[in-house]
């Protein structure tokens, strides 16, 4: 099974602190405006929200792993509820690299594999090399081909 490159605790430990900075800017604005808090409320929300973000990026790094087989694509992933996913190549509509605004400052990429099936069943890999995305969409089209091959009807 690969792992994601490790960068990709940077971006979801940088998601973690914009959260508490929502979280922590929250409880100031209903400090200010309608309820009289001690002062050290905000900051300790803050800091308790980016305590525990930062602690599930790292678990969610630890867990997540992701593995190209000659007949599907097999994922694991999850902190409190691991989930195995497998796409078949034979159900694989089409594949993507991405780039957000964060991935590209820390240098890295996502695939997303779109399925056929029901809503929601798209899968992305996320915390790749621009180069390794590009690499395994690639790889994953050329097997998505070579099994529709076999399974024409």
């Amino acid at each position: 099974m690969n792992r994601l490159h490790p960068r990709v605790r940077v971006v979801w430990a940088g998601q973690a602190a914009v959260t508490a900075a929502v979280v922590g800017a929250l409880v100031l604005a209903v400090d200010l405006l309608a309820v009289d808090l001690p002062l050290w409320l905000p900051p300790a929300a803050f800091v308790v929200v980016l305590a525990l973000g930062v602690g599930l990026a790292l678990a969610r790094y630890r867990v997540w792993r992701y593995e190209v087989r000659d007949d599907a694509l097999y994922l694991e992933r999850g902190v409190f509820t691991r989930v195995r996913t497998v796409v078949p190549f034979v159900r694989l509509q089409h594949v993507d690299s991405s780039r957000g605004p964060v991935e590209r400052l820390v240098g890295l990429a996502s695939t997303v594999v779109y399925t056929a099936g029901s809503r929601g069943a798209d899968v992305t890999i996320p915390g790749l090399t621009p180069a390794g995305a590009d690499d395994l969409r690639e790889r994953l089209k050329r097997l998505a081909i070579r099994a529709e091959g076999e399974d024409a009807v």
